[in-house]
């Protein structure tokens, strides 16, 4: 309804209700439509002054820096509606590096846990760290160490595919806080015969079934033993069943006679023998000198000797080439570290490191280590095998070695292998050395044997529990 206009002297107009409603309405609408106005005007003017700058320097402005400013943008948005700050971002975190973990790692040595879990303290952070380590397994070792007898015991199993540490356990009666899974102060005997069967196979061009002589003992090495002669004393032996049987005249001969100080010498440093590699943790470089000698490079061909050194770790690395195709992976027992907030502030991410051989070699030093098992060194600590639950479902291969020390009251004891399902890709390495003194406890091809047994006996049971769950929910 129409007011009608108000003249001076007429009495006081008065308007009926509808047309009293009608005008609260109409001046509402107003007031609103002004505050709309006002509220959004500067949000606008900002929107066009940061876009009308970033149209300017597109060519000049990285795509980063205008993408954070246009969070600052809808951040101001949000204060401008709601006048209230929006919660920020959390800040970006500097990812950490394998040096910074070593760093972190020096507060709290990881040696004999039992837990996956560590904290550690970084500038006032208390930092959660996730290990690769499987606990039941890490537990299982543990318990079965003997330490009565030995100066040091060193066990570390592996994945040769990722290179995560699923254990690692030690003792060192010198000195309780030492690990010697990473020191690198093992003799490693006749361990070494991988790297050298690796170089007959590579650069030989030799395979299990090539067939070589000697003469003498087969765990003696005598500069006799390295002639090339033919008499009614001279044996033959394929390398399978030298390297099963750790015959140490003829990878003397292989050393002296067929590879020389080069092929020695690089197919060790391809192994990772005189290199430093990036690990959790430092670890000492592994070491080998080779002379241009025959009778020297005889013994560092055999493991007859005691200055080609190695830790328990790094023999896990070139067995776990053996499993990998002939690719060697960077080993790690980091898999994850988080801040207090849940922040991932690194990831593990596995790495090749080298290819020291090819795949068929790798698949023929598999058959040489598998035959080791059969009818050689590690025949003893597996004997029975084929009957028993768990092993009897598994592809077999190891290295055994033995050497005293200089004053002979130390003897040290290898083992390195693998337990591979043969009906999966399920795979692991076991890398073990023993230290006995006087007396001979638990063997490192003992150890061993027990460590696989364990993995894949907690593995068959997962398994055949996850089937079954998958069965009864098809089911249901």
């Amino acid at each position: 309804m129409k007011e009608k206009p108000f003249v001076i002297g007429d009495p006081p107009y008065r308007p009926d209700w509808k047309e009293y409603q009608s005008r609260l309405r109409r001046i509402a609408d107003s007031r609103r439509r002004s505050r709309r106005i006002f509220r959004y005007l500067p949000i606008g003017v900002l929107i066009v002054a940061i876009m009308g700058y970033l149209t300017l320097n597109r060519t000049a402005v990285p795509v980063s820096e205008r993408s954070n400013a246009l969070v600052r943008i809808l951040d101001q948005v949000q204060t401008v509606r709601t006048g209230t700050a929006a919660v920020p971002p959390p800040p970006t975190v500097t990812t950490l590096n394998k040096k910074e973990i070593q760093l972190l790692l020096e507060q709290k040595p990881i040696i004999n846990l039992k837990t996956r879990q560590i904290q550690v303290d970084r500038e006032g952070q208390n930092l959660r760290m996730t290990t690769s380590l499987v606990p039941s397994l890490q537990q299982f070792a543990l318990s079965k160490l003997n330490t009565a007898t030995s100066r040091h015991i060193g066990i570390v199993i592996m994945s040769p595919s990722t290179g995560r540490i699923l254990a690692m356990v030690g003792f060192d009666k010198t000195n309780p806080l030492a690990n010697p899974c990473v020191e690198a102060i093992f003799p490693a005997a006749s361990i070494f015969k991988i790297v050298t069967a690796a170089a007959a196979i590579e650069k030989c061009d030799m395979t299990a079934g090539s067939r070589l002589s000697f003469t003498g003992g087969k765990h003696t090495l005598y500069k006799s033993q390295l002639k090339d002669v033919s008499g009614r004393h001279t044996q033959k032996i394929t390398l399978r069943d030298s390297f099963a049987q750790s015959v140490n005249a003829v990878f003397g001969k292989l050393g002296a006679s067929y590879l020389g100080k080069s092929a020695i010498e690089d197919t060790a440093e391809r192994f990772g023998f005189n290199q430093a590699f990036n690990f959790d943790m430092p670890v000492s470089p592994s070491e080998i000198v080779v002379l241009d000698e025959p009778f020297q490079l005889a013994e560092v061909a055999s493991g007859f000797n005691r200055t080609t050194l190695i830790s328990p770790l790094h023999a896990a690395m070139i067995a776990s080439a053996i499993l990998n195709e002939g690719k060697m992976i960077e080993p790690s027992i980091i898999d994850q570290v988080s801040d207090p907030s849940g922040r991932i502030l690194y990831e593990y991410t596995s790495e090749i490191l080298s290819q020291p051989l090819s795949a068929r070699s790798s698949r023929i030093m598999e058959e040489l280590m598998s035959e080791t098992i059969d009818s050689g060194t590690g025949r003893k600590a597996f004997r029975g095998y084929t009957k028993d639950s768990v092993l009897s479902k598994l592809d077999l291969g190891g290295k055994t070695g033995t050497i005293d020390n200089h004053s002979h009251d130390v003897r040290y004891d290898w083992f390195v292998g693998f337990g591979s399902d043969k009906h999966a890709e399920e795979t692991i390495v076991a890398s073990v050395v023993v230290a006995h003194e006087k007396y001979i406890g638990v063997r490192a091809g003992q150890y061993a044997r027990m460590l696989i047994r364990e993995y894949f006996n907690q593995y068959f049971i997962a398994r055949e529990n996850n089937a079954r769950g998958k069965k009864v929910k098809q089911e249901s």
